[in-house]
Parts: structure tokens; C-alpha cells; sequence
């Protein structure tokens, strides 16, 4: 049976284990994507076996294809093609069906930490905290969500609400001078970053407009060769198959639902009148991200179907365009709460 990268939502996968496995160029008879390197299932044994390990018999379980695709969203095939490939890469249909379950070696205690320090640093300690936090994981942890700009669009978009009636040059659609930036979900006071949206529409949300509003809108270009975090979605980012011992990737399992957490803290809606202690937490953490050396972090925006990215540095992206908006209408979402 042949597949390709395209089979997988892996980028280990698709970006370095099966171009080198891969025999013929070809259109995919898997997942049916076309003119791509595809390879023998079997000859992926090697890494399918480790990562599968980390599973082991539980009658009270669910078959190995359902854990893969529920703890790192592994295929981009259906549920029942997936498991037809599982078979074929393990070579054994009886493992593939039977009951199986995360072995102890998976557990984490990270996510429970992560709690701990950010009460600590929102009410107790902010500067020199004492809750046991494991940052030579953290900074390990960070290296598989890194994605190099390359991978990324290099045009974002910045806004700011028109306050006069001239519109704002390009010059003043930037990150504001030290002396004035306050407290921002990435940044502490006083240390500015830029934010930036992936769209126009992003980066005019983001500025929470009323109906009627002008927006100054600037296009952003942001430097080649940058390394930045992407907190949105860790199951997807995250490649088991790029380590070598079973252990470390059941210590990967354990840690993602931490990782995901992480992403959470950057998109969670905060009150404006409790964002000088609740986004304490969030700031931290990009500190920290910044002093591994990476240029920012993407994150989902909380209010739009688009990205943020919080760049560290604003000197790595150049100014270009700015327009102008009217602001038409704001969406509201509501929901009941049960008493």
C-alpha cells in the first residue's frame, strides 16, 4: 500500500521521513493528492512502532487508530482509511483492533504546575516565584511548535482607530514609544511589542471598534528568517516521529494538553478592568519565549476567525500602506448562564 505526506497532519511526516522513504512520484492512491513522493507503508514500521508503544492493552481502551487521531490529529484521511493504513504500516490486524490505552509513562504533572505558577505570579510572587516549574521542558517544548517565517505569509496588518481627522501616517501605525505602552497580553508595561494580524479584518477586530469608526489599516512586512512559537494548535504541530525514544515521546503525550493550555492563556477573552493582573500569566510566558531566542508567537484571535502574532522586536517588520475603514457593523456573541 502506498501513502504520502499528504495521508498525514504530520510535519515530520510529510516533510522529512517519507520524502526520504518514498520510491515514485506519483498521484497518491491513498488520499488521492497528486504528483506527490509516496512510499511504502510498510517502510514506516520503524516509526509507527515506537510511537505505538507508548500504548499498551486495556479491554476498557479503543483501538490504536482512535488514540493517534485523538492525541496528535495524525491523519488527514478518513477514520476508516486511516485504520486500513495503520494496518498495513504495522503489518499486525489484531494489534490494530485490539483495546488499547496510554501507559503510565505518558502522565504529566506540567499542566497542574502551570497552574500553580500562574496564581503565584498573579497574586503571590511576580518576580522571583517559588512553585518548582520546569523551564529547561518548557524551553525543550517550545522547539517543536517553532515555524520559521518562511512558512508563514510575510504581509500582516495593523490598526489603530482614527482618532482625528487626518488619518495616521505610517509612521504612527507601529508599536507606541516605551514611555507609552501599557500592558498587552504578550507585553508588560513599558516594554513594547507589535501586534499584528494575519488580515485586515483581524487587525481591525482586534482594536474592538463601534459602528460608525474610522480605522487607519497598515500593511506590515515582516523580515525573512524569523523564528516564531505557534501556540494555536499543538496536537497538529508536534511530531512524535521526530524523536528517537519511546519515552520521550510518551513524556511528548503527557505534555501536550500543557502546551494547549499555553495557547489558551494568549486567547482567552480578559476584562479590561482585570487585564493589568490577568494577563500576567501570558506576558510571562512570552518573556520567557523571547529569552529562547525566538522573534514572537502566534496565537488564535479571540474575536475573528484570524491569527495574531505579537512580534518582540518591531524593528523586524517594515511599514507600508496605510488605509482607511469605515466600520459598518460589530458582531456580538452571547451566552446564557446557568444559575
Amino acid at each position: 500500500m502506498l501513502c504520502c505526506g499528504k495521508c498525514f497532519s504530520d510535519r515530520g511526516l510529510e516533510l522529512q521521513i517519507i520524502p526520504v522513504a518514498s520510491k515514485v512520484i506519483q498521484d497518491c492512491p491513498t488520499c488521492g493528492a497528486e504528483n506527490q513522493r509516496c512510499a511504502e507503508a510498510a517502510n514506516l514500521n520503524d516509526y509507527f512502532e515506537l510511537l505505538c508503544g507508548i500504548y499498551i492493552p486495556d479491554e476498557n481502551g479503543k483501538p490504536l487508530v482512535d488514540w493517534l487521531i485523538e492525541d496528535w490529529q495524525l491523519f488527514s484521511i478518513s477514520r476508516d482509511q486511516a485504520n486500513t493504513l495503520l494496518t498495513d504500516i504495522l503489518g499486525d490486524d489484531n494489534r490494530v483492533q485490539e483495546p488499547v490505552s496510554p501507559s503510565e509513562r505518558c502522565k504529566s504533572q506540567r499542566l497542574n504546575s502551570w497552574e500553580e505558577l500562574r496564581t503565584e505570579l498573579r497574586h503571590q510572587n511576580r518576580f522571583f516565584p517559588e512553585t518548582d516549574f520546569e523551564l529547561g521542558r518548557l524551553e525543550e517544548l517550545l522547539t517543536h511548535l517553532m515555524v520559521p517565517i518562511e512558512d508563514q505569509d510575510r504581509d500582516w496588518f495593523r490598526a489603530r482607530i482614527q482618532k482625528s481627522s487626518a488619518p495616521y501616517p505610517g509612521e504612527q501605525m507601529g508599536a507606541p514609544p516605551k514611555h507609552l505602552a501599557s500592558h498587552g497580553r504578550a507585553n508588560p508595561a513599558g516594554i513594547p511589542y507589535l501586534y499584528l494580524g494575519s488580515k485586515t479584518g483581524t487587525a481591525v477586530a482586534e482594536v474592538r471598534p463601534h459602528p460608525g469608526e474610522t480605522v487607519c489599516v497598515a500593511a506590515f512586512r515582516l523580515e525573512s528568517g524569523l523564528k516564531v512559537v505557534d501556540l494555536r494548535t499543538p496536537r497538529q504541530l508536534v511530531s512524535p516521529f521526530l524523536l528517537a525514544d519511546e519515552d520521550d515521546i510518551a513524556l511528548l503525550r503527557g505534555d501536550i494538553e500543557f502546551l494547549e493550555r499555553l495557547g489558551n492563556e494568549l486567547t482567552t477573552p480578559v476584562l479590561p478592568n482585570a487585564a493589568a493582573i490577568d494577563y500576567i500569566p501570558s506576558q510571562y510566558l512570552c518573556e520567557f519565549i523571547k529569552k529562547c531566542h525566538h522573534n514572537g508567537v502566534l496565537y488564535s484571535s479571540s474575536i475573528s476567525d484570524g491569527v495574531n502574532l505579537a512580534l518582540f522586536d518591531p524593528a523586524l517588520a517594515t511599514v507600508g500602506n496605510v488605509e482607511l475603514y469605515k466600520v459598518q457593523s460589530v458582531d456580538v456573541s452571547i451566552d446564557q448562564l446557568n444559575d
